[in-house]
């Protein structure tokens, strides 16, 4: 039986445990929380897994909260003018629902399943020295710890990082009580407003230890009037910025927003970081070698809301080629590979967020526009936030979208 060290309990590092125990390897997970550590915890992240990363959760038999977590039917896009009126609105249906689990439910769970189930798991925050210790005792260690130390084994790759610092200032409140939604009471949707030259908010109904709440997440450009929440403390602080920017910027949320509270204490979370690829494999002081995981290795930026869902199909091909690779071993050659056959996906993404990241070009705009006339356009768009390498064929290229848009028309755009 093959023995593998998994660093980090997050959606990765879990899914690909369990999905390993259940293939009969053995399986050490090092957190370092309990898994009530992370359940009163603070939130950790926002998450919205579309179709494809939910069927891998499906496939190990893992979605646990599937029943009860809001079902996720469309993706909406908003635009603000400059007087704050709605330019823009329009929703996409998805082909197949999304769901959002606050991670402090879902991993908490999923590490109680894994000790369960036999795996061993071991509390500790690891270093490098820790690493290079339990190393040489498994015939595979893999990183998917995406912060602190144990980053800077995995170097920068500057041919697939064209940022070099922060894009977006990030703000996340938890929060129960939102109104209903008017324009489509009768169905779920995340829903994506632009502020042109500002940033974004993201508002997503998810499940978390207190039950349905909706997450308000904005994302502001550095510098701007949404880069406001580095010095805040205090969780209704944190609310209070959240709701002063909905009511200034985004009056139709606000709207649904004056009830809110949040869902804890710990329901808020500030922070940035530079969207960022990574060489795949680390190297320890002995010279042994490590794998990186999902966002260790590819970090995007979360405006395309694609972090769970790299982590879970990084989980899925890095299982596959593990099963695959039967008893032979885990040398550089096979990490690398490992690491290709996922960026097969993963570049996908990190293009996609790469362009939202800057300001649209005109193509761009008119896909977002058209997308209010036609439905098709905005179904298509929605279902990429599934499938981002579809946007290849119709959103990078201003040939491509005009003749896109073209088609429903008979007419050349552009």
């Amino acid at each position: 039986m093959r023995k593998i060290l998994i660093i980090g309990a997050g959606q990765s590092g879990l899914q690909l445990a369990l999905g390993l125990q259940s293939k009969g390897y053995e399986v050490t997970l090092m957190s370092n929380r309990t898994a009530d550590e992370i359940r009163s915890g603070r939130v950790m992240s926002t998450q919205c897994m579309f179709h494809t990363a939910l069927q891998h959760e499906r496939d190990l038999g893992v979605n646990f909260w599937e029943s009860q977590a809001p079902r996720i039917e469309g993706l909406g896009v908003s635009v603000a003018a400059p007087d704050a009126s709605r330019a823009v609105d329009w929703v996409g249906k998805l082909d197949g629902y999304a769901q959002s689990v606050d991670q402090r439910v879902k991993m908490a769970g999923w590490m109680e399943t894994f000790a369960q189930r036999g795996g061993q798991l071991v509390i500790h925050g690891a270093a490098v020295s820790d690493l290079d210790f339990f190393a040489s005792r498994y015939d595979l260690t893999l990183v998917s710890a995406g912060k602190g130390e144990l980053v800077s084994m995995f170097g920068r790759d500057a041919s697939r990082s064209p940022y070099d610092a922060p894009q977006r200032a990030l703000s996340v409140a938890y929060v129960h009580g939102m109104g209903p939604r008017p324009e489509h009471p009768e169905f779920d949707a995340v829903r994506c407003n632009l502020v042109p030259g500002v940033g974004e908010l993201f508002v997503m109904p998810t499940l978390t230890n207190t039950g349905r709440a909706d997450i308000l997440f904005w994302e502001g450009v550095p510098g701007g009037p949404l880069d406001a929440f580095q010095g805040i403390k205090d969780p209704n602080e944190h609310l209070a910025m959240t709701l002063e920017l909905l009511k200034r910027f985004l009056p139709w949320e606000y709207a649904r927003s004056t009830e809110v509270e949040l869902t804890d204490a710990n329901g808020t979370l500030a922070g940035r970081y530079a969207p960022t690829v990574r060489h795949p494999i680390g190297r320890l002081p002995s010279g042994g070698l490590v794998l990186g995981v999902a966002d260790v290795v590819v970090a995007n930026d979360p405006i395309t809301g694609q972090g769970s869902n790299s982590a879970s199909k990084c989980a899925a091909a890095y299982l596959a080629s593990i099963v695959e690779r039967g008893d032979q071993p885990f040398d550089a050659e096979w990490m690398q590979a490992t690491f290709d056959r996922y960026w097969q996906t993963a570049q996908h993404v990190t293009k996609w967020t790469n362009a939202m990241l800057a300001p649209p070009p005109e193509h761009v705009l008119n896909i977002i526009g058209a997308a209010g006339q036609l439905q098709p356009v905005a179904d298509r768009f929605a279902n990429g936030f599934n499938n981002p390498a579809d946007f290849e064929n119709f959103f990078y290229d201003p040939d491509k979208a005009n003749a896109y848009l073209g088609s429903f028309t008979g007419q050349p755009v552009g």
